[in-house]
């Protein structure tokens, strides 16, 4: 394609700008992006897409891509949880959702599917003044919506999970949230917790406030690795919240890796659930009277989950 084409692709495609980018390090960023025209009303939790074209670079090093005939025109998107940083650049709370939105994202080198990872390659070519395409409606049903004001709330991540969580503890502090809140992110390396000293802030201003980040590949973590499942299993998380899990005024909140969530089947004949293996955080609450979130507002739960893939 022409410098010509693609200017005009871009001018005529994309409808939001970066305004800034910070790599926690080359394979993790925080990005935030400004759509044309102001943000459109969200909650805390939810998600919307990012997209870029065909025709933008991918970054060195990752999996090689052989587009087909016509794709090169074509927008590349995918769904992101809304992040959010919780603390200005002043060090103080955030006053409110401001003009650009927040995203986490992690660079994906190479996929296990037949196609090459198509948009994170190009993201991370992104600078900011950029251009790229998000799409104006935000929606989700993974809100704070049901919590009440001294309800305990649990954030329980992997990885890029934590994002949507971020905003929504920036939620809770933001309209003086009075129950406990813990957050609890398990991740590879250390250097994979971008807000790690977010929560350590947090945790010094908000006495109602604790942040565990779970690390299961570096040197004094490889032998005896410590998974979200495990936190709960053993004791560990109740111990740091300082109070037992109590289901009746608890919220859990589960954003990551479909195995840590370990969301139950339902066999469309018997009705009958059954949950997978290894076990994971729904079935070990449930069986202390916990309940997950089906989406239906006859049947409320307390444990409400976001797979991230």
């Amino acid at each position: 394609m022409t410098p010509e084409q693609i200017a005009d692709l871009r001018r005529t495609k994309y409808n939001a700008s970066v305004v800034w980018i910070h790599k926690t390090h080359p394979d993790l960023m925080r990005l935030r992006v400004a759509l044309d025209g102001g943000l459109p009303p969200h909650k805390p939790g939810q998600y919307t897409s990012l997209g870029l074209g065909n025709w933008e670079p991918r970054h060195p090093g990752c999996q090689e891509e052989s587009l087909k005939p016509g794709d090169e025109q074509r927008i590349v998107r995918r769904a992101y949880s809304i992040g959010c940083p919780i603390l200005g650049d002043d060090g103080k709370l955030l006053p409110g959702q401001g003009e650009w939105l927040e995203f986490y994202i992690v660079l994906v080198r190479e996929s296990e599917k037949p196609q090459p990872p198509a948009l994170t390659p190009r993201l991370f070519m992104l600078r900011p003044g950029d251009r790229l395409n998000m799409v104006e409606k935000i929606t989700g049903h993974y809100t704070l919506d049901p919590v009440q004001p001294g309800d305990t709330v649990l954030f329980l991540s992997t990885g890029t999970g934590e994002a949507p969580h971020n905003y929504m503890i920036w939620e809770l502090l933001h309209r003086g949230h009075t129950g406990r809140i813990l957050s609890a992110c398990c991740v590879r390396f250390k250097k994979d917790l971008a807000y790690l000293s977010t929560h350590e802030e947090l945790m010094r201003r908000y006495p109602n406030y604790v942040f565990m980040g779970l690390t299961t590949r570096e040197a004094d973590t490889m032998t005896h690795k410590i998974y979200i499942q495990d936190l709960i299993a053993s004791g560990q998380l109740e111990q740091q919240l300082g109070q037992p899990l109590d289901p009746a005024h608890t919220h859990v909140y589960l954003c990551g890796n479909p195995k840590m969530i370990g969301v139950p089947e339902k066999d469309k004949e018997t009705g009958v659930r059954s949950y997978p293996k290894p076990k994971g955080v729904i079935e070990i609450l449930e069986q202390r009277g916990f309940k997950a979130d089906q989406h239906q507002p006859k049947v409320p739960g307390n444990i409400h989950f976001e797979e991230y893939w």
